[in-house]
């Protein structure tokens, strides 16, 4: 059932998408940085919502200084990574979801109109805002902060959804509201992506087969993983079913250390990842590895890595 709205606004960003002036970044010639995007919005935006639409489309190879979701709203699309050289086909209702800098180009040639939906976002709005939400998942927090340690780590998530219509729903509710801005269209998207992004957690954990030999102590210790800022012992015995003192004995025979000894490597493997990868302060750290106050933090920290946060961040 057509939608006028949604059409237009489809047309609309597709127009400028086609007439946007994508701008390098600033770097020496020659540099591996050479072709890489800036921001290719206006500055106070944090979230841009891009629309390709046409039959065509053949992309030089390039990195971006942002984080990027594309969607195959209608019809296929290559991507080529440059990790191994990796071509892959991104078929209608799957999404490609890279990281900042690394390298890839789209392609496509068809005989009807392919349309991407792609949404575009700052990096410090990414770890402020949407990452602490998404980090419950050990792999994805570390795939949305390796570019900030290893600045060519080459990877993405190429996923397809169980149940599409929600997230193009959703991801059409974003078209029209920023093919028509108001004042307060920055603070409408935030949500809509924050949405989104849980999405796309729900059905990356759902992607990754569990091992199903998987062992008791292995399911307790990724359970912690996935629940590190607010997990306690008596959490673990209630989702499992054993008694507290059965688990801790377990933890202690098969991975041969303590719940507490879990957990502050879990917390601090996490906060040595964000103190090098983002420009988040200490308090904003300590609260989403779920310490009470920054100075619990920075005690557990100097303990464990012998130096203080701000020390280890230089």
């Amino acid at each position: 059932m057509s939608n006028p709205t949604l059409d237009a606004a489809i047309e609309k960003l597709g127009e400028q998408f086609a007439k946007r002036n994508w701008k390098y970044l600033d770097v020496p010639a020659g540099s591996p940085m050479e072709k890489s995007y800036a921001w290719p919005g206006p500055p106070e935006e944090n979230i841009m919502i891009c629309v390709h639409k046409g039959p065509d489309i053949q992309e030089m190879f390039h990195r971006q200084d942002f984080f990027f979701f594309n969607f195959a709203y209608s019809g296929d699309y290559g991507a080529l990574s440059y990790k191994y050289d990796n071509y892959i086909t991104i078929h209608e209702n799957e999404c490609y979801i890279g990281q900042p800098f690394a390298g890839y180009a789209l392609s496509a040639h068809s005989e009807k109109d392919i349309i991407i939906i792609g949404i575009l976002i700052q990096k410090e709005t990414f770890f402020r805002v949407f990452l602490p939400v998404l980090s419950a998942d050990t792999k994805l927090f570390h795939f949305f902060l390796d570019p900030q340690t290893n600045e060519y780590s080459e990877e993405f998530i190429h996923l397809r959804f169980d149940d599409s219509c929600c997230i193009r729903t959703l991801l059409e509710m974003m078209v029209i509201e920023y093919a028509n801005p108001q004042e307060d269209t920055q603070a409408i998207l935030q949500p809509m992506v924050l949405t989104l992004l849980m999405m796309v957690a729900r059905q990356y954990k759902r992607s990754i087969p569990v091992p199903k030999d998987e062992r008791l102590s292995d399911k307790i210790v990724r359970y912690m993983g996935e629940h590190s800022d607010v997990v306690t012992l008596k959490d673990i015995s209630k989702h499992f079913s054993y008694h507290p003192n059965y688990i801790s004995t377990l933890l202690h025979r098969e991975i041969g250390k303590s719940f507490s000894e879990i957990l502050l490597e879990q917390r601090m493997e996490r906060a040595a990842f964000l103190l090098k990868g983002t420009n988040l302060s200490v308090e904003e750290i300590a609260s989403m590895l779920g310490y009470s106050n920054s100075s619990n933090f920075y005690k557990a920290f100097r303990e464990y890595y012998h130096q203080s946060p701000r020390e280890f961040s230089k």
